[in-house]
């Protein structure tokens, strides 16, 4: 089997992942997670605590989603059936790119995934029907960690596409925007993620 390919990020910490597919007359194989290639790109093995599967209907948004850091909730995100906006956004306050963010197309013709790790807000758009989202999680759900911002929040400006109506949930809609959620003291912050990160590194054996 081929390695995949990695790729950072334009955000620190988050990196896309291209693993070769193989098609054949029965149909197609490919192995959307690599360890060798994720610990050679983010240092540390991807601790598992729970997956997650969820359906979308087309113009889905779920999220910006984020967890308390640490020990937060990082996630290995793919599309197996579908397709859908991934956007990550860099919500660690101090971080040189603090209030940016990127976006990777996940479907189920070229399997992409992506690696968003703690500290970071994720969220997509279905961009058809029955769109499967598959993510792999360090940490278990812990409802009194979890917190969000809008996914509307006009001044972060996140690339939903404009001829998709866009369906959100009550909770999303509800969450503060990022100037308020920084006032209300949240979000995480980039040093004590950062020396978290160090520490998943400096656990790993040599």
């Amino acid at each position: 089997m081929g390695r995949m390919q990695a790729r950072r990020l334009s955000i620190s910490d988050c990196f896309e992942f291209t693993p070769r597919t193989f098609p054949d007359h029965r149909g197609l194989f490919v192995a959307p997670f690599q360890e060798d290639v994720f610990v050679e790109a983010v240092g540390h093995r991807l601790r598992l605590g729970q997956t997650n599967t969820s359906v979308s209907h087309r113009g889905a948004i779920r999220g910006v989603h984020f967890a308390d850091t640490p020990p937060g909730q990082a996630k290995y995100v793919y599309c197996p059936s579908g397709s859908m906006l991934d956007v990550i956004v860099d919500l660690r306050v101090g971080s040189p790119t603090f209030g940016e963010w990127t976006s990777v197309l996940l479907d189920s013709t070229e399997y992409k995934a992506v690696y968003i790790a703690e500290g970071l807000g994720h969220a997509f758009m279905a961009l058809e029907d029955e769109t499967v989202m598959a993510y792999l999680c360090s940490e278990p759900y812990n409802p009194a960690g979890e917190h969000g911002v809008n996914p509307m929040d006009a001044d972060l400006a996140l690339p939903w596409p404009q001829d998709i109506e866009p369906i959100v949930s009550e909770k999303d809609t509800t969450a503060p925007n990022l100037k308020e959620a920084l006032e209300q003291g949240v979000l995480p912050r980039y040093d004590e993620c950062a020396a978290y990160y160090e520490k998943l590194r400096a656990a790993e054996p040599r």
